[in-house]
């Protein structure tokens, strides 16, 4: 037991070093890359052009391979900030706040996805483009804290001061994911319930079910990718003129 404490406890410390970060990360990216995006396009095709069509919705419902990975996504990373955040304030770990920052505008690129895509499911389906929907509403909350949170960071010269503005208010924001989750419970919404049910059965055909969970799947694949290379761009910036980055540029390590 001592022996695995000690080796999570060595990882945490590799994991919060920007010279063993940036050499690590660099032998997943080909791999996830190569992963990813075949994945992705295995799911959007069988979804979109094999999967059966809708009997109450028709063809618009297709738009679900799109929408509910971005969606699912778009909460995770937000989720996976505030975690981030929590160690930045209690550890001063300073991947922590760089985490934070590189994954902001993926999650709000991934949340203007899922509400675009959204608004044109709901126009066939309830007759217009936005409705101030607890659900709806809720994810528009948290685009603006992934937009507040980029915004706070570029206001700050300080890196350390950025790092603990930002990882309070994504804590704060935190309180946002449940409403998101459980609006369609605790309130009459018009957004439909989880499509997707892990202790009972989902409401969708397998056959429409299986290309949603390859989409889903191929999204994390591809928000890891996308983090991964958030992170080293945000690393090259800071360490520019430290001696191991321009040993690493010049072959020299």
């Amino acid at each position: 037991m001592n022996s695995i404490l000690s080796k999570v406890k060595s990882f945490y410390h590799k994991l919060g070093s920007f010279p063993w970060f940036y050499k690590f990360s660099s032998k997943f990216i080909p791999i996830v890359f190569i992963l990813g995006f075949p994945i992705f396009f295995l799911g959007i095709i069988w979804g979109i052009y094999f999967s059966p069509t809708d009997v109450t919705q028709g063809e618009i419902y297709r738009i679900i391979y799109l929408h509910v990975p971005a969606a699912s996504v778009a909460q995770t990373v937000y989720f996976a900030m505030a975690v981030a955040g929590f160690v930045y304030v209690v550890w001063k770990m300073k991947m922590a706040g760089l985490f934070i920052y590189a994954m902001a505008p993926i999650g709000a690129s991934f949340t203007i996805l899922a509400l675009i895509s959204g608004a044109i499911w709901g126009q066939p389906t309830w007759g217009t483009w936005w409705i101030w929907d607890a659900r709806l509403t809720s994810t528009l909350v948290l685009l603006l804290f992934y937009l507040v949170i980029i915004g706070l960071y570029s206001s700050f010269d300080n890196k350390k001061s950025a790092d603990q503005a930002v990882s309070i208010l994504t804590m704060v924001g935190a309180i946002n994911l449940p409403i998101i989750k459980k609006s369609v419970d605790w309130w009459n919404t018009l957004h439909q319930p989880a499509t997707i049910k892990v202790f009972s059965e989902s409401s969708i055909a397998n056959e429409m079910l299986y290309p949603l969970l390859i989409c889903i799947f191929s999204f994390y694949i591809l928000v890891f990718l996308f983090g991964l290379m958030a992170m080293r761009a945000e690393i090259a910036k800071r360490e520019l003129n430290k001696s191991w980055f321009k040993n690493l540029i010049l072959g020299n390590d």
